[in-house]
């Protein structure tokens, strides 16, 4: 790719991947998990990455494992955490406190992420939390999204969307995620996504690293992260929903004036605006969306 394109690129995957090793398919324990971050924050490709997505309940794990693998405070480089809030949020809110007042400098719990069902679900959990930290609220995908995203807003949180799983049944429709995509947009709630975007492109893949896996046709994060910037722009829930469906190789360009899509434009400047909707993703791999992007020649 020219320089102007892989800049055009950059604007719309910077850190866009929170590393989420520990966790289905990839589930490799802590050592193995720690390891790859490390080792991704070290590649050319580090421009991708964000954060690394633990368990509050094992954040002490992780410090004893990583241990002299987090940077030196000076360095002014922690390693970003985000925690997955569980049952008691008041004593997750406690966890995070100590472990960030115990590695100041060298590593730091500043995104959480949580679920919830009703607007008052939402407004107990995060009314829980400290303040300070950016919380995402899995939101059940087909439920009356207004409220719900009513109530994220009011706490000063994102939302946030699954678009996969283990097996078929768990991937969403297209039209499903640009609804759910076009309610953020309309109640002004940036959001991230979470399982089953390891691809670039819309394609049938096998759910799992098993050699009996179950197979799905996948949502690209090309198309989802697209789609969001198109939806930034302006453009109509039934056109970001064409582009969740586009699975021709090459139909996604990125050039010297941005991103083209069947005649559609968006200049590098939109792109950043539509990150900063679309916010990032959960993957448990990030070597594989790094060599799919290469295998297409966009790397």
């Amino acid at each position: 790719m020219e320089a102007d394109a892989v800049s055009a690129l950059r604007e719309l995957l910077s850190e866009i991947v929170d590393y989420a090793g520990l966790f289905p398919p990839a589930q490799l324990d802590m050592p193995a998990a720690v390891t790859e971050y490390a080792a991704h924050r070290a590649s050319p490709e580090r421009w991708m990455l964000a954060r690394f997505v633990v368990p509050i309940a094992r954040l002490a794990e992780l410090a004893a494992t990583a241990g002299a693998r987090l940077p030196a405070a000076a360095t002014g480089d922690p390693w970003r955490l985000s925690g997955l809030v569980g049952a008691d949020a008041a004593a997750d809110a406690a966890a995070i406190a100590s472990f960030n007042a115990a590695h100041t400098g060298r590593a730091m719990v500043d995104a959480v992420e949580l679920k919830a069902a009703t607007p008052a679900e939402v407004e107990r959990a995060l009314s829980a939390l400290p303040r300070g930290l950016t919380a995402y609220v899995e939101l059940p995908l087909r439920a009356d999204l207004e409220p719900l995203l009513a109530a994220v807003k009011a706490g000063g949180a994102r939302a946030k969307l699954r678009t996969g799983g283990l097996v078929p049944e768990a991937i969403p429709a297209p039209a499903d995620v640009a609804r759910f995509m076009a309610a953020c947009r309309a109640a002004g709630v940036p959001f991230k996504a979470t399982a089953g975007l390891h691809h670039p492109l819309r394609a049938e893949q096998a759910l799992t690293y098993a050699a009996d896996s179950p197979r799905g046709v996948m949502h690209g994060f090309l198309n989802v992260f697209a789609a969001g910037a198109l939806l930034r722009a302006g453009a109509p829930a039934a056109e970001a929903e064409a582009l969740l469906r586009e699975q021709r190789p090459g139909a996604l360009r990125f050039h010297e004036a941005g991103f083209e899509w069947d005649g559609r434009q968006l200049p590098a400047a939109a792109l950043a605006a539509g990150r900063a909707f679309a916010v990032g993703f959960g993957s448990c791999s990030f070597r594989e969306p790094v060599a799919e992007l290469r295998q297409m020649g966009l790397l």
